[in-house]
Order: C-alpha cells, then sequence, then structure tokens
C-alpha cells in the first residue's frame, strides 16, 4: 500500500510510514495511492459474514503485503472484539449503534485498530513514541485505553478546559502509566492547531519521535471503514439493501471513512452530513464557499469543530468535485434546541435514549425523509456515543432510564491528574521538553 500527501501528488511513502509519521511535512493528509474494489462475490455474499471477517477482509484489501494474513488475523480479532448492532426503531429507520467498546464511543474503532498497528511495527530498543492526539471529547477515551499500557509509547492528551463532559474528562485524566492529559484554555480547534502545529516544528521532531491519534491518521480512518460494511450486512440479513447513512460529523474523519467504504464498492444510496452549529461543510456545500469559523460550543462537542481536517480528503476523494460530492452526501445543520427536543422526541416515540450525537443524526434523516418522501431505502443513523456520557443534557424522566457501565462506574474512583496549559504554541512546546 502507497499512500501520497493531499499536498503533493507525487508523494509516495509506506502505509508503514504514515502511520508513524501521522501528517506529511507539507500538512496534506496521506491517502491511499489506489482505492481497492472488494470482490464483487464478497459485497454479494457479505450477510454471511461476522463483523471481525468482514474487517479483515477489507484491511487485507488495503493493506496488500504491509502485515503477514496471520498477524493482521490476531491484530483485528484483539481490536474488534465488540459488537455494533443495527437496532430498528420502526420500519424505515434503524440507528447503527457504535458505543460498546471500552471508552463507549465509535472512536474506540480506529484507536484500538491504530494502537495495535503501531505496537505491531513498533522495535525494541527504538526510541520512544510519543503520540499526540487533540480530543473535543470522545477521541481522547479512546485513544488512552487504546494505548494504556502499550510498550515504548507515551501519549500526550489535549483537551479544551471546560467543555467536555465529566465523564469524557474522567475518561482523559485516570489513567496514568503512558497516558498524560493537558487542559487547554481554548477550543477544539486550538487544541487541533497545537498538534498539528508540534508536527510541523523542526526542533520538536529532532527531539522526539511524534505521531498522531487523531482522524488526521489513516491508520483511524480505515478500521472507521469497517462498521459501514457490518452494518450493510445486517440489513442484507434482513432484506433490506437500500441503504442511507446520516452521519454525526465533527472532524468529518466518520463519514470519510463511510466514503471510503463507497469507494470501495459499499452500494450506499446516499450520506448525510449531520452537523450542529458548527456548520462549515453545509455553507459549502450550498454555497461553494469554504469559510472555517472558530468553533462554538454546544452540546454535541465532540462535533465542535470549526476547521474539519478531514474534508480534505473528502474532497480528495472526489476529485475537488463539489457537485459531485452533492449528489451523493446531503448535509443538515441543527440547533441547541433542535437537539434538545430531539432527545425527547426520540425517547417518547422509540423509548430509546439517544446521546447529542445520535439525536442530531436522527434530526438529519427526519430531515432527508421529509425533502425525499418518495426515497424508499432505509435511514440508518450513526449512534457514536453512549448516552451516559452527558448526562448534563437530559431531563430527569429520561436520565433514569440511563445505565450506566462499569467501566462509568468504577472512573470516580480513580485518581485525576492533569496539566493545564494556555493555547499559545511556545507553551505546548516547553511543556514536551520539559516533561
Amino acid at each position: 500500500m502507497k499512500l501520497y500527501s493531499t499536498n503533493n501528488p507525487s508523494l509516495r511513502v509506506s502505509f508503514q510510514e504514515a502511520v508513524f509519521n501521522s501528517m506529511p511535512q507539507d500538512k496534506g493528509l496521506y491517502m491511499p495511492e489506489v482505492i481497492p474494489q472488494l470482490e464483487k462475490e464478497f459485497i454479494d455474499q457479505l450477510e454471511q459474514y461476522s463483523l471481525p471477517e468482514i474487517a479483515y477482509q477489507i484491511a487485507s484489501t488495503l493493506l496488500k503485503d504491509e502485515i503477514p494474513e496471520a498477524d493482521l488475523k490476531a491484530l483485528i480479532d484483539d481490536a474488534v472484539n465488540f459488537e455494533a448492532p443495527v437496532v430498528k426503531l420502526n420500519e424505515q429507520t434503524f440507528v447503527l449503534e457504535l458505543f460498546h467498546g471500552p471508552s463507549l464511543a465509535f472512536k474506540d474503532f480506529g484507536a484500538r485498530f491504530m494502537s495495535r498497528v503501531m505496537a505491531y511495527f513498533l522495535k525494541d530498543g527504538e526510541q520512544l513514541l510519543d503520540v499526540l492526539v487533540a480530543t473535543s471529547g470522545d477521541t481522547g477515551g479512546a485513544v488512552a485505553l487504546g494505548f494504556l499500557g502499550v510498550p515504548n509509547t507515551r501519549v500526550t492528551i489535549l483537551f479544551p478546559k471546560g467543555k467536555v463532559s465529566e465523564v469524557q474528562r474522567l475518561q482523559l485524566t485516570t489513567n496514568g502509566k503512558n497516558i498524560r492529559a493537558i487542559a487547554v484554555d481554548g477550543t477544539f480547534d486550538d487544541c487541533q492547531a497545537l498538534v498539528k502545529q508540534a508536527f510541523a516544528d523542526d526542533e520538536l521532531n529532532g527531539k522526539f519521535r511524534l505521531t498522531s491519534a487523531n482522524s488526521i491518521n489513516i491508520a483511524r480512518l480505515i478500521p472507521q471503514t469497517f462498521y459501514y460494511f457490518n452494518a450493510y450486512a445486517q440489513l442484507k440479513r434482513q432484506g433490506l439493501e437500500k441503504v442511507v447513512f446520516a452521519v454525526p460529523s465533527g472532524n468529518f474523519g466518520n463519514i470519510g471513512a463511510g466514503l471510503l467504504a463507497y469507494k470501495m464498492g459499499l452500494p450506499v444510496h446516499r450520506f448525510i452530513a449531520a452537523t450542529n452549529a458548527n456548520d462549515t461543510v453545509p455553507r459549502f456545500l450550498e454555497t461553494g464557499i469554504y469559510e472555517a469559523k472558530p468553533s462554538v460550543q454546544t452540546y454535541a462537542n465532540a462535533m465542535d469543530v470549526g476547521a474539519p481536517s478531514n474534508w480534505v480528503r473528502i474532497m480528495d476523494l472526489f476529485n475537488q468535485d463539489r457537485d459531485t460530492i452533492n449528489q451523493l452526501v446531503k448535509a443538515y445543520h441543527f440547533t441547541d434546541e433542535e437537539t434538545l427536543a430531539a432527545i425527547k422526541e426520540i425517547f417518547e416515540r422509540f423509548n430509546y435514549v439517544a446521546c447529542p450525537h445520535t439525536a442530531i443524526a436522527w434530526l438529519a434523516t427526519k430531515a432527508y425523509a421529509t425533502e425525499n418522501p418518495t426515497d424508499d431505502s432505509v435511514k440508518v443513523f450513526l449512534s457514536t456515543a453512549h448516552a451516559c456520557k452527558f448526562p448534563e443534557v437530559f431531563p430527569p424522566e429520561i436520565k433514569e432510564k440511563i445505565e450506566l457501565p462499569e467501566q462509568v462506574k468504577s472512573l470516580n474512583n480513580n485518581l485525576e491528574v492533569y496539566d493545564e496549559l494556555g493555547k499559545d504554541f511556545e507553551s505546548f512546546k516547553s511543556y514536551l521538553f520539559d516533561k
């Protein structure tokens, strides 16, 4: 598997190099030189395969000979050891639950796969691998658990101070060992900017072996394709083959993975990009003007991204052709007030508790169905996080229905440790050198 930079199509690096470098020096993002097509027979018989079997077939098709067959199978069986069920709400509406992993968020797919790929490639005696990650809520917890105790690695997580939920913060700050957390006095965009500046800094790169665990890393994107194929397999078992996926979208890695799956042969009718008040992409798709703005805080904090990094990958997938993207992707954005109302409506109609991100995806599903009354496809909206992570948004009658997983109950028993920094790069750079 060879990859190039979105800023330099002539560049070629191996998968291993792309995983450890995370982002090219030209500040583009790595993309596969060729997007291979899965065998038609495999797609036609997808319902016969389990999630790990599907994951192996996709990974081996993409990675080619980068990891031997037996090692790749073992890696995937270890990383993807939880389910992602499609739950039926009514005849036309389903929810894809992606929160059954250790950190209770969809980010577990990418973080666990990536951490095991890095551990596989790391050799004894090599320089310590410093993993930098910015999080708006869920990425950090998934990365922390994915890398916890992995030899020869150190993870530094930057999160916006006061802008993540209590459960999310505890998942970042109570791990110890090789995981450390920094509360940044700013937004997620500020955290992400610090990580990107670190990768571009010659002095830091001369001292440390830096890589990223954000969705800018290609090893995060690949495993997120797994659950789209697996969801389609589950629907096929019910005789349903025409599907629209509605995806809560912040940094646009999640829907980017869905579009990569589509390019590999997954027969998706359309995608819906659902955003909150941070509506950079919906505005671009409507007007043709890409204007990133500072992110604003919402109840759906994992989507509070004003300058989504992965959008350049999506544009690259479609040769910078906005019109082609508009034929496949419909985008909507919603307010906090609409989100809270949706949480109540989903509970009243389906007796289902949805987190704010999930509620926004459902709102987009509902809007799409209203605009396209003759579209007979089933609508699958992605539930990206467990509702227990956002207790402050639920009214009492819904909050009491949330069952706390064991890993959440134990969080308050752990010692919380984190540092605090401003959003200026020099402070972060000094922190890395001093610590």
